[in-house]
């Protein structure tokens, strides 16, 4: 990939993940309302899927610290929810997250060995 491009993708992935933060701390009054519980947890996971493979495609080679990293975030996200007051932290919030950055590791991973 060319600087220009990675650095492109490196933007669109900090963008992304600074609006999954503020998202995840709006209060739910300004959410749309949520159709179910599973919806929710699959809102999870896709997010934390596409955040995986646009932090991979950014920093090639960096597997351990994008997904701990992004494992690190989700925890923090729980834990500022909680101390809010009008979002509840959740483990299984967490769990779907961490289903979303192993999903998005593993399509990412994939797709470069269709590459070679």
């Amino acid at each position: 990939m060319t600087p220009p491009a990675t650095a492109l993708i490196r933007v669109a992935f900090w963008v992304s993940l600074f609006s999954v933060v503020v998202l995840s701390l709006l209060p739910t009054e300004q959410l749309p309302p949520q159709v179910s519980l599973v919806w929710d947890k699959a809102q999870h996971a896709a997010g934390f899927a596409g955040l995986a493979v646009l932090g991979l495609m950014g920093y090639p080679g960096s597997y351990k610290r994008v997904f701990i990293g992004l494992l690190l975030t989700g925890a923090v996200i729980e834990l500022a929810q909680h101390a809010t007051g009008w979002r509840h932290g959740d483990l299984v919030d967490l769990f779907a997250d961490f289903v979303g950055i192993v999903v998005g590791t593993g399509l990412w991973m994939g797709v470069k060995r269709l590459k070679r």
